[in-house]
């Protein structure tokens, strides 16, 4: 999976536009433009709706950035799609034939739900969730004017953000130019992400808006390559490959790559990695990204759960829960998206990525239920589940990170169905040995518009986990199944470091109808809160 080398952003008096391919497709590029709504040629304009607060429910209200358009339409856009039906609300689509005072054949109206209260602008998950939907709607279409309010560098950022990743699509095995695509085959343009964002009204000479374009550029790109990884199918993603994936992104961006391939785990004593990865002919591997900055005084260690498939091993999975574990190493994925997004972004802060990846398979080798394994710690752990098994690899994983003495430790894994249970499809769990910490990573999460909520450590559950022939069993009660694994992976953590995990079983795989900028399949989960928190390191504000 070689990836191109991305072309060097230009900029002159209207437009400051920046591209990059992935391995399987081309990315959405991104343009600042001066350029007016009605002097703009592309194939469509993207304008915001609300819900007013007149004396009809139903009352619409063109938002900030269309006037032009609206002037278009003899100042009747918004009695124009009522007429459609339209309502307002949030991420709602109406498509409408453009009047001749326009040089589109095409405006978008997307709802942004109520008007804000005077004063008060649109909430940025609002405007990230609105773009994406537009996006996600010109699929197919080469170029397109976004006319949302982008008066604030806040706002910008955001609609760039939520328009490069609703423009997602993953066309690998649809035919097209690659590797992967049966010979012959050909594209349809149709299933095509949008080829180009215009953000209108913008400043492409301010450094602000200069700035937060290029972030959310890398930003968005990096997620859009964790979605990739995890909507591989797991024949062409397994530990290997995925470390090599790792290896050329490192030397694209100066990231110090290792891999420790079976032997090395051997010679290490890595038997949580080795014990899940031994039913498998793809053997495990454990990947360590050091991005550094000359200045930077805090590290910050990222560990992910890299499970490239996962059946269950011997305890096998009931039918119906199979058809997704390629996304069960989302976690990886995560950490490795924002490692490279910190490296991209030139971040003044020390991050080292840890990728625990294995395949979890029933074969004559496999680890069987009443094994028991000696980790990378020292100590030995019974396994009672080998479903139970993306702790075993991230325990090894977290115990290494931590002899490096990083300032905190933060994993990310799909690691439990009772977290779904719990939380619900779109929320993450956050457990912390730090409450300040745990509450840092929240608000953090809810800052960057992604959903979480903070879960406790119950002691009283860690005694379920006792073994009467090895230090501890990898299960425990079956009530509250997501915070006995959080138990379980703090037995691994370096004392006197700060930890945090975060369990995106719910929101690392959509499987429903897409929505906003959420594609179905891998979603990116988490990425955006680590880079945050990243930032927040380097800035100094966690302390």
């Amino acid at each position: 999976m070689r990836r191109a080398r991305s072309a060097t952003p230009s900029t002159n008096t209207d437009r400051h536009t920046t591209q990059r391919k992935r391995e399987f497709t081309t990315v959405t590029a991104l343009t600042l433009s001066t350029s007016g709504a009605a002097t703009l040629r592309a194939d469509a304009l993207v304008v915001g709706i609300a819900k007013g607060a007149g004396s009809k429910s139903a009352d619409l209200v063109v938002a900030s950035g269309a006037e032009a358009v609206d002037k278009a339409f003899d100042g009747k856009l918004a009695t124009v799609l009522e007429t459609l039906g339209a309502s307002g609300a949030e991420g709602e689509v109406t498509k409408l034939p453009a009047p001749s005072g326009l040089k589109v054949p095409v405006v978008v109206a997307v709802g942004l739900g109520p008007v804000p209260a005077k004063d008060d602008a649109y909430d940025s998950e609002v405007l990230r969730r609105a773009a994406g939907s537009a996006a996600r709607a010109l699929k197919g279409s080469k170029k397109a004017g976004f006319a949302l309010p982008t008066e604030s560098v806040e706002d910008a950022s955001a609609v760039a953000e939520g328009a490069l990743l609703g423009a997602y699509a993953f066309t690998a095995y649809q035919g097209g130019e690659n590797r992967l695509a049966p010979k012959g085959a050909k594209a349809d343009a149709r299933k095509l992400p949008l080829g180009e964002v215009i953000l209108l009204g913008t400043k492409p000479r301010d450094k602000a808006f200069k700035a937060a374009a290029e972030r959310a550029v890398a930003v968005a790109e990096e997620i859009n390559r964790a979605r990739d990884l995890i909507n591989t199918p797991p024949n062409d993603l397994y530990p290997e490959s995925f470390a090599a994936v790792a290896s050329a992104a490192g030397k694209e961006h100066g990231i110090k790559v290792q891999v420790l391939d079976e032997k090395a785990l051997v010679k290490g004593g890595y038997g949580g990695l080795l014990g899940v990865g031994q039913g498998s002919t793809h053997g495990p591997r454990l990947v360590k990204l050091s991005y550094t900055h000359p200045k930077a005084e805090k590290t910050l260690a990222l560990v992910g759960k890299g499970i490239t498939y996962d059946s269950g091993g011997i305890s096998l999975k009931s039918p119906g829960h199979n058809e997704t574990m390629k996304c069960d190493m989302s976690g990886a994925a995560a950490v490795f998206a924002a490692v490279v997004s910190a490296a991209r972004l030139g971040l003044r802060v020390n991050v080292t990525g840890w990728l625990a990846l294995a395949e979890n398979m029933p074969s004559g080798d496999a680890t069987r239920p009443g094994d028991v394994l000696h980790m990378y710690s020292g100590k030995t752990v019974e396994v009672l589940n080998t479903d139970a098994e993306g702790r075993l690899v991230l325990a090894d994983a977290l115990t290494r990170a931590s002899e490096e003495k990083p300032d905190a430790i933060v994993d990310v894994a799909t690691l439990t169905g009772a977290m779904v249970v719990a939380l619900g499809n779109r929320t993450f769990g956050v457990m912390s040995n730090d409450d300040a910490f745990r509450t840092s990573i929240h608000e953090i999460a809810e800052e960057v518009g992604e959903a979480s909520w903070p879960m406790p450590l119950p002691a009283d559950l860690r005694r379920g986990m006792d073994s009467p022939t090895a230090d501890i069993a990898n299960m425990g009660e079956k009530m509250g199944g997501g915070l006995v694994a959080g138990l379980f992976l703090q037995e691994f953590v370096g004392e006197g470091i700060a930890w945090a995990h975060l369990d995106i079983a719910g929101p690392a795989f959509h499987e429903g109808a897409p929505y906003g900028y959420t594609p179905k399949g891998g979603t990116g989960s988490a990425v955006r809160t680590l880079v945050r928190l990243a930032e927040r390191t380097a800035a100094g504000d966690l302390g």
